[in-house]
């Protein structure tokens, strides 16, 4: 069985922040603040939430398990944070760039931390031990969702503002 490393972790979130960079660069106000349902996030909360997580959630975990493993982890709660931080009423393009200015000082983090002790571990309240690989790794994987969500949206977004029938693309 092969395990994805600690430095091919690192180099696929620093792609990202390209993959980022284009899927949230340049848009109208109108495209960041669409959304297909009034349930559901536009652009500019995805982006707000991003750089939260990026600020509040793995990193910061990954670095209080290293420096505190007795714990207990400090709570998050992100879904809250829509709201609780007026999302809505933030300047995109400002936290777009505070998102990738702060994903670029992850990465070099990272690096500078390649030979920690990456199986040391924290008990969590409600889900058991979590390792800083465990953080790692869904740092990663929390990566994907959101480019899944994005690019649906922008799927979406296509769809019902260009006027056309998509069908010719392909099955979505």
């Amino acid at each position: 069985m092969t395990f994805m490393t600690i430095s091919s972790i690192s180099i696929q979130l620093e792609q990202n922040r390209t993959v980022f960079e284009g899927l949230l660069h340049g848009k109208s106000e109108t495209e960041f603040l669409w959304r297909p349902e009034a349930q559901k996030w536009c652009l500019l909360e995805i982006a707000c939430h991003l750089l939260d997580e990026e600020q509040e959630d793995f990193k910061a975990r990954i670095k209080y398990i290293f420096e505190r493993p007795e714990g207990p982890m400090p709570s998050i709660n992100p879904p809250a944070w829509v709201t609780e931080r007026n999302y809505i009423s933030k300047d995109y393009e400002t936290v777009v760039q505070s998102f990738l200015e702060e994903r670029k000082q992850s990465v070099i983090w990272l690096r500078e931390h390649m030979s920690a002790n990456w199986d040391q571990s924290i008990h969590h309240a409600q889900l058991g031990v979590m390792s800083a690989r465990l953080f790692l790794h869904n740092w990663l994987a929390h990566d994907y969702l959101h480019i899944r969500q994005i690019v649906r949206l922008q799927y979406a977004f296509l769809k019902q503002q260009g006027g056309v029938n998509l069908n010719y693309a392909g099955n979505w």
